[in-house]
């Protein structure tokens, strides 16, 4: 049985499906993405109708947040990953980045004492002493009992990466936080866009790699289990193969959902 999609239907957007919406409204012109005959997507998972994971969405509460600063026309790519993100943590924030102007949202967000942001980025074009390898330390057990440690909020730049290193470069008000320098063991296993290093990773699979690191393992390993699901029903689509609904791919997803 092919499952439908109104278990999206039933849930409120998220943020980078209403970053999508913002920025559709400020075309001047349509933005063309391929898709069914008539060009129709799903509006839920970005797919055509027919290979919708729509009734696979996870979603896994956590500690641990994400907030994706996106280049202009990402949240419009059916393969930017940054929605996924946003389908399984449902703390989940993304801003549309702009050189000349910053959205309050984002500075009051960065500003919350719950938060301690960390910018995920290459550690090699990072002054080392901003760059950590790992999370901060939380509290001394001298503080007092009513003293938490912070949330960890990862700001992933979601973006090509040339558009990457400039939202970086020209982002001042990330200045005052640490950058997290990533180093994983395995390569990339995306397939939807290409890149000429090994090393680059998809933004879906460096917020499992911060999950992971933040002690949310269910999170991370369900992130790379739905980006994994995603990029099936993606090629398939494209390919216009049949879908093996029973297959490792689904079950793996199947199984993480009841283990949580």
């Amino acid at each position: 049985m092919i499952p439908t999609s109104e278990a999206f239907d039933s849930q409120s957007p998220h943020a980078v499906s209403r970053l999508r919406s913002q920025r559709l409204q400020r075309s001047t012109r349509p933005f063309m993405a391929r898709g069914g005959p008539h060009g129709e997507r799903c509006a839920g998972c970005r797919l055509l109708p027919s290979y919708c994971i729509c009734a696979l969405r996870p979603s896994v509460p956590t500690k641990a947040a994400v907030c994706l600063l996106m280049s202009d026309t990402e949240p419009l790519k059916p393969s930017n990953t940054g929605w996924l993100i946003a389908d399984v943590i449902p703390d989940t924030y993304a801003f549309a980045w702009a050189r000349t102007e910053v959205d309050p949202a984002l500075l009051a967000l960065l500003a919350d004492p719950q938060w301690q942001p960390y910018v995920v980025f290459h550690g090699e074009f990072v002054d080392p002493a901003r760059v950590v390898n790992a999370l901060l330390d939380s509290p001394s057990p001298k503080a007092s009992e009513t003293q938490v440690s912070k949330r960890p909020l990862f700001i992933l730049l979601d973006a090509t990466w040339s558009e990457a290193r400039k939202i970086f470069k020209k982002s001042p008000y990330l200045l005052p936080f640490p950058v997290l320098s990533l180093h994983p063991e395995q390569s990339s296993n995306y397939q939807l866009r290409r890149s000429r290093r090994d090393d680059h990773f998809c933004t879906a699979e460096v917020a499992a790699l911060c999950m992971e690191l933040a002690g949310e393992t269910h999170a991370s390993a369900t992130l790379d289990a739905y980006l994994a699901l995603y990029t099936e029903h993606y090629l398939r689509a494209k390919l216009q193969q049949k879908l093996q609904w029973d297959d490792e791919v689904h079950q793996r997803l199947r199984d993480l959902a009841e283990q949580g």
